[in-house]
């Protein structure tokens, strides 16, 4: 499918409520999908946007999510436009009548008001007394971010499997081939492993053979650059700030290993099944952790605490991925 820019669930819920088309009222307007989030939000919700796809392959496909997101979102191949949206802002949408809004964004109540103010034909998403609306599943706190999207939708009779995370690689050549990617930053300080301990396994990856570079977002270039000089590793490593999404999409496509905080480079992982070390903390890898596969492993400190997962342990974690990866070669 064409993306254009305007600026386990595999089974039916047992207490399903089917979505008919035209006998629910709803027409052949477009469906919206509403995920107006980041990186790993976008990729968490992958399995979701396709099981849309297939069960109304007739309607026009729209997601509702940042545009920069567009070049991934093209990749998905669910997606026929995306609405460019800010977080929990009005949508400006000035397209025919909706025939369905999907809440892949939260609880509500106020992402249910943002699609509630579109009037569409039939909303899909969680209950929310508060917003008026009692027709989705409950809420469940302690889920796993795609596996909530998927119960979802099974609520409403489209079938999802969460496992279909699976990205085909960008258009673009990577900057590096053959990469080691670390990614030092994250978007809270209680998500950041500290840069010194990222320096340490860094220096240890390099010295093994590894071409260590170093991503991250504009404003995580000067972490980066500190990662990179504590490591001894030259200042062509840093790519934080300099790749397109597309571009990093390719880096960590065709990359070696990643390690990472628990954020979108880590999902990017999984999209790719390139191998992986990801530290967690403060929320657990069971809530955000990647598919349970041989490439991917999952680390987490005492107390759920990320500054409490030691040096040596990733380490010992890397040599385990590495050594699943061969043996399965």
């Amino acid at each position: 499918m064409a993306v254009t820019s305007s600026a386990g669930c595999a089974c039916r819920s047992p207490d399903a409520h089917p979505v008919q088309g035209e006998a629910a009222g709803a027409g052949e307007g477009p469906v919206l999908l509403y995920r107006a989030l980041g990186l790993g939000d976008f990729l968490a919700a992958v399995p979701a946007y396709r099981a849309v796809q297939r069960a109304r392959p007739d309607h026009q496909i729209v997601l509702a999510a940042p545009a920069w997101l567009e070049p991934l979102a093209r990749l998905t191949g669910a997606v026929d436009r995306l609405l460019p949206a800010r977080e929990l802002e009005p949508l400006a949408w000035a397209g025919p009548p909706l025939a369905y809004a999907v809440n892949l964004h939260g609880r509500g109540p106020r992402s249910h008001q943002v699609l509630q103010a579109l009037r569409p034909a039939q909303l899909l998403a969680f209950a929310c007394p508060a917003a008026g609306y009692l027709a989705g599943p409950r809420w469940r706190e302690d889920e796993h971010e795609t596996r909530r999207w998927c119960r979802l939708l099974a609520h409403f009779g489209i079938p999802a499997d969460p496992d279909e995370l699976d990205l085909p690689h960008p258009p673009v050549p990577a900057p590096v081939g053959g990469a080691t990617v670390v990614h030092p930053g994250a978007s809270t300080p209680a998500r950041r492993w500290a840069p010194e301990r990222f320096a340490q396994v860094a220096r240890y990856l390099a010295g093994r053979g590894h071409e260590v570079v170093l991503t991250g977002t504009t404003e995580e270039r000067p972490l980066a650059e500190r990662v990179a000089a504590l490591a001894g590793l030259p200042r062509a490593a840093v790519l934080a700030g300099a790749t397109t999404v597309e571009e990093l999409a390719a880096l960590v496509a065709d990359a070696r290993l990643v390690v990472s905080n628990d954020t979108g480079v880590a999902h990017l992982a999984s999209a790719y099944r390139t191998p992986s070390v990801v530290l967690f903390g403060p929320v657990p890898p069971r809530r955000w952790g990647p598919p349970r596969r041989p490439q991917h492993l999952s680390l987490t400190g005492d107390a759920g605490r990320i500054d409490r997962i030691p040096v040596a342990r990733v380490i010992r974690a890397v040599a385990r991925v590495e050594y699943a990866i061969s043996a399965r070669r």
